[in-house]
Formats: structure tokens, sequence, C-alpha cells
């Protein structure tokens, strides 16, 4: 008798530790999250997404360095020379002197330039402009990407949440069951081995829920790091897959063309085509000539053999010069042309083989949409079954028809019935995001405002 109080005692003690695991997720100061709530803080407070917005501001800084090639351009540059001694020429028998000794020599020039015909800065301008549509594509690409994650992340914990509510209704039952085994064994109406099966049914389940609060645990640290939240920070995600149930019949799901025109690889490659054949422009410029004006202002000082530039006599000049460049070889611009054609051909197959991966990506999730919506159903029909199922079983064990194995393997049915519901609904919400993604669908992504 002492050992079944000490086995009843344990019970109710790890029903306790459970019952108050549950009380702490449901209180508290917990942050309260929808997933829309989700999305805007990893979109406002992930690190990828402020390093592509800072990248788009690097991107117009060049473009703004491309146009200003064309504005006038101003230089000052200055020598001071001391003469210690001046160089001695001969010539014919006679000594000229090269200066003075002792003196100081000063000269002054300012030169404005600005250049008339720069075919080459006319196309690198257009290419800096493609650079920063490629950064602007570079940036969606990383919000796609992390509203992925973070709608994964979200419906992860709701399984991890779902998963271990059943595995608790699944450990009460297990209790109760353990309970009316126990009643008739100390009244004789059933043998040692059915209340042995019973407890053991009961302790087989202690570690499959503590693993289940774990993986509640984890899958909420994943949301918060994507989010970029504190991973002490306490989180709360209210629901459950069943509510998620009704989309599945109110989305569409054809097995049409889907268009891929919005998909972000697809666009960057094509970007990438198209500074490509930019780049080419660039080197093709190369051959042409460049027409260039220039002003001079110059003022010297020579012999001086003070140090008070007030007193000193200036010279100055002026001049304007018109500048032609034509270039007529070089060996270096026909290779980077050839270089630059084969890279386009290359992107060119590249982007035909993208296209017909991601299509076959794209049948794949609608597929498995489709798989997963007829798998909810047909789950939803045989969780009744298997309640059923468990209520004849424990009426039949009650009235000593049953046996305590069917009474154990109505409760495993059931539970196992319950986790597959949930995996079903999830593998479908996966699939779904995992198409949104690939074909560039932004329809419920909230606008960030990061001013």
């Amino acid at each position: 008798m002492k050992r079944d109080f000490l086995k009843r005692a344990g019970i109710l003690i790890a029903t306790a530790l459970f019952s108050v695991a549950v009380n702490a997720q449901e209180t508290g100061g917990a942050i309260k999250l929808t997933l829309d709530d989700a999305l805007k803080i990893a979109l406002s407070e992930n690190p990828t997404i402020k390093v592509a917005e800072q990248q788009i501001e690097v991107k117009k800084i060049s473009k703004d360095e491309a146009w200003q090639a064309l504005l006038p351009s101003a230089d000052f540059s200055g020598t001071v020379q001391y003469t210690v001694l001046a160089a001695v020429m001969k010539l014919n028998g006679m000594e000229f002197k090269m200066g003075q000794d002792n003196t100081s020599t000063w000269n002054g020039q300012i030169q404005v330039s600005l250049p008339l015909f720069a075919p080459t800065v006319y196309a690198t301008m257009n290419l800096t402009k493609s650079d920063l549509d490629n950064a602007v594509e570079q940036s969606r690409s990383s919000r796609l990407d992390l509203v992925n994650q973070v709608t994964k992340a979200y419906y992860q914990v709701i399984l991890a949440q779902d998963s271990y509510d059943v595995l608790c209704k699944s450990f009460e039952q297990a209790q109760k069951n353990f309970n009316v085994v126990n009643s008739l064994y100390e009244l004789g109406g059933t043998s040692e081995y059915d209340k042995i099966s019973a407890e053991v049914q009961l302790r087989s389940l202690n570690p499959t829920v503590i693993q289940a609060r774990n993986a509640v645990t984890l899958a909420k640290l994943q949301l918060m790091i994507l989010m970029g939240m504190d991973p002490e920070t306490e989180i709360m995600v209210e629901g459950s897959l069943e509510d998620y149930e009704d989309r599945l019949y109110s989305e569409a799901i054809t097995s049409g063309n889907y268009s891929l025109d919005n998909n972000t690889n697809m666009r960057q490659l094509k970007l990438n085509e198209t500074m490509l054949n930019q780049t080419l422009r660039v080197q093709k410029m190369n051959f042409l000539p460049t027409l260039a004006l220039a002003g001079t202002y110059s003022f010297q000082s020579l012999y001086n053999d003070n140090w008070n530039v007030f007193d000193y006599t200036w010279a100055k000049s002026s001049s304007i010069v018109l500048s032609l460049s034509v270039p007529i070889f070089r060996m270096g611009n026909f290779t980077k042309l050839r270089s630059t054609k084969l890279q386009i051909s290359q992107l060119s197959h590249n982007i035909d083989y993208t296209e017909k991966q991601l299509g076959m990506q794209v049948r794949s999730y609608v597929d498995n949409m489709k798989a997963n919506a007829e798998q909810v159903a047909s789950n939803h029909e045989a969780i009744e079954q298997a309640e059923k199922g468990r209520e004849i079983a424990s009426k039949r064990y009650e009235i000593g028809k049953g046996t305590i194995l069917e009474l154990n393997n109505s409760e495993v049915q059931l539970t196992q019935a319950r986790l597959t519901y949930s995996q079903s609904i999830y593998n479908y919400l996966a699939a779904k995001a995992d198409l949104d993604k690939v074909l560039g669908n932004e329809e419920g992504i909230p606008a960030i405002d990061n001013k």
C-alpha cells in the first residue's frame, strides 16, 4: 500500500507541475502577438532589413556621383621653391647663373575644367540607375525572405502549442484512466496487470509532454530572433491552427500557370542582364573621342630674398584650352568587350534554367497545398471517430467487456489523430507561405516607415 501511495503522489505532483507550466504561459507580462504584429516588428527591427535599406542609400550616392562628373571642377595648385645655391650653366666659355642664391620662388595656379562631350559618363549614368534598381530589388528580396521565415516561425509556435495542448489533454485522460483502473483494482474488479498498464501509459507520456513544452520555448525563441527582439522577452501567441481551417477551403487552389513576373530572383537576374548590356555600352563608349574645356589662371613671383609675400612682385597669366582626346588603339578595350559578351550569354542560359526551376517549385507547393487541404478534412473526421472510439472503449472497460489494451490504444489513436490534424494545417500554411515567396506576393505584408 505504501508503494501505491507513493506512485499516486508522484503522479499528482507531475500533474500539478504541468498545470503550473500551462498557467505560466497564459499569465504574466507576456507580449501578445498576432502574425501582423510579428511581421511589423521584424520588418522594422531585423538587422537584415536595415542593412538592405542602407545599401539603397549607398547606391543613390553612387548615382549622384555619376551625373556630378558632368559638372565643372576647380583645382588649385601651388609650389614654393627655396634656392640655396643656384645652378651655373657654361656655354662657349661663358657662365650663366640659373637663378639667385638664397631666394624663394612662388608659383600658383587655378584651373577650371568642364567636360563638353563625355560619352562614357553618359553611359555610366544609366548603369548606376540600374544598379540602384537592383539594390531596391535586393532589399525587396530580403523583405520577402524575412516575411516567409517569420510567417512559418509564427505558425511553428502555434503548432508547438497545439501539440503541447494535445499531449497535456492526453496526459490528463491517462490520469483519469489510471484513477478508474486503480479504483476497480482496489475493489477487486480488475487485475494488477491492468493497473500496471495504466500506470505505464501515464508515465510514458511524462517525457513526451516535457519535450513538447521545450519545443514551444524553442519555437518562440526562433521567432523572437527573426523579429530582432530580446530573447528574454516573454511573448504570447494566441489561437490554434484549427482557427485557420476555414482559410483552407476559402482559398481557391488551381493548377493553372502562375506568373513569375514578381519573383525576386527572376527580377534580379533580368536587372543583372540589363546592367551587363549597359556595361557593354560603357565599354563601347571608350572607343569614342572626348572633348573638354579648361581655363587656367597662373601667378608667380621669382627670386624673393625675404618672406613678406605682400612685398613680392607677381607675374600673372591666364589661358583657355580646348582639348580633344581620340582613342586610336587599346587592346584591353577589345578584351573587355569579349568578356562581357560571354557573361551576357551565360546569364541568358541561367535565366532560362532558373525560370524552369521556379516553375517546378510553384507546382510542388500547389500540389502540397491541395494534398494537405484534403488531409485536413480527412483528419478532422478521424478525430471525431477517434473520440467516439475512446468513449466506447472507456464504457466497455467500465462494464468489464473491454480490455486495458483497447483503452490505451483508443487514447493513442485520438492523440495521433489530433497531432496529424494540426500538422496537416501547418503544412498547408507553410506551403502557402513558400508559394507567396516564390511568386513575390506582397499582399498582406504591412508597410513599414523606417524614417
